[in-house]
């Protein structure tokens, strides 16, 4: 019989179905990384490229520094990927107007249709694994909908502490 409310099992049940439940999402995360689909014509792209390049899409004129921090990454890994992603035409960088010591990076319209491609390529597989669920797992996934995407919110948020 399972732990109820008051019982002294019931943290312990807690936490053992969180580290369940986060471990499934890191799997659920994986899985849809390794699909990164290689596009013809430019190849390949690392997932820190995929990832730089949609935060450069969601964010335009971000600096390195800033993509970095969003991303967690070492500035110096940041600007390597932008050099990559800059060699493949999908972004580039300009000097600030307001102070010339500042570079900011755009996505160009290639690097625009890139991150379309790829998110519509992601989206595709997972809708296409969600459709294959019985109706009350769909519903089910339907119905958490807003507690995942509070989770993802948080997880944006420098790291939690406690």
């Amino acid at each position: 019989m399972g732990a109820t409310a008051g019982d002294p099992q019931a943290p312990a049940l807690e936490d053992a179905v969180q580290q369940r439940l986060a471990m499934t999402l890191r799997e659920i995360a994986w899985a849809i990384h390794r699909r990164a689909p290689e596009r013809a014509d430019v190849g390949p792209i690392p997932t820190t490229e995929i990832a730089l390049l949609k935060q450069v899409v969601d964010v335009p004129g971000s600096t390195v520094g800033e993509l970095a921090r969003a991303l967690g990454l070492q500035q110096s890994n940041t600007s390597a990927a932008l050099r990559s992603l800059g060699d493949r035409g999908l972004v580039e960088r300009a000097t600030s107007a307001e102070d010339r010591r500042v570079v900011r990076v755009w996505a160009t319209p290639n690097g625009v249709a890139e991150h379309e491609a790829i998110a519509e390529a992601w989206t595709t597989d997972v809708v296409r694994a969600i459709g294959a669920l019985p109706a009350d797992e769909r519903e089910a996934l339907e119905s958490v909908a807003p507690a995942l995407a509070h989770v993802r919110e948080l997880l944006r948020q420098p790291p939690l502490v406690g």
